[in-house]
């Protein structure tokens, strides 16, 4: 009787399991997408364990609360935003002025993207700071303050290229950018359209010192 080599058995090939820093990642990237769309208070565990596909032990092996893994995803959340930021606000091939307004047509397509399910992750949990755990108010502060800081240095750049007057200050015009941004996305999300978004702009705009 001839030798048979041993052929690997056909059909699906076995499960591999996920590397814990893969799990983690995929988790706090799960939690970025539904705080976006619902908050943190409205947000359950259990919900994001379905969607990844992992047992609640793993969630607890990584974070130590809700509260700790909602700190995580603003980590994340604030990450992603200041590099959208800098690919945008720091864009030589455009004017400074022209890069505010880049990352305002790349809002409205992420928008309509997700078909106005999906605001800003900062300011969905700041409208319910009153009830979030403590620390996320300082936290979510500190965020928009170091977005403020990147458009002001933007702005900088655009009184130096001429493009807006040399005694504007840019500090307060960054700081009332974001105060009117995060009530544009709101009513954008609220009548699902960008018209919200382009009306602020036009109007921020416009009121610029020249």
């Amino acid at each position: 009787m001839t030798d048979m080599k041993l052929l690997p058995r056909r059909g699906r090939p076995p499960k591999v399991p996920r590397d814990n820093l893969d799990t983690r990642d995929a988790l706090i990237r799960c939690g970025t997408e539904i705080l976006t769309e619902q908050g943190f208070m409205a947000t359950g565990i259990d919900g994001v364990l379905k969607k990844v596909g992992v047992p609640k032990g793993s969630f607890y092996h990584f974070f130590a609360s809700k509260e700790d893994f909602g700190r995580a995803v603003m980590d994340n959340y604030a990450a992603y935003f200041d590099k959208k930021l800098k690919r945008w606000f720091l864009d030589e091939s455009l004017t400074p002025l022209q890069r505010v307004l880049a990352f305002v047509e790349d809002a409205k397509a992420g928008m309509e993207k997700y078909h106005f399910k999906r605001g800003c992750l900062v300011g969905n949990l700041g409208q319910e700071v009153t009830i979030l755990p403590d620390g996320f108010r300082e936290h979510l502060d500190s965020t928009l303050l170091s977005w403020q800081q990147r458009l002001a240095d933007c702005l900088a750049l655009a009184q130096d290229s001429g493009e807006l007057a040399k005694n504007a200050d840019c500090t307060e015009l960054a700081a009332y950018f974001w105060i009117g941004w995060e009530g544009a996305v709101l009513r954008a999300r609220l009548v699902r359209s960008t018209a919200p978004l382009s009306t602020f702009i036009s109007g921020f705009m416009a009121g610029l010192p020249r």
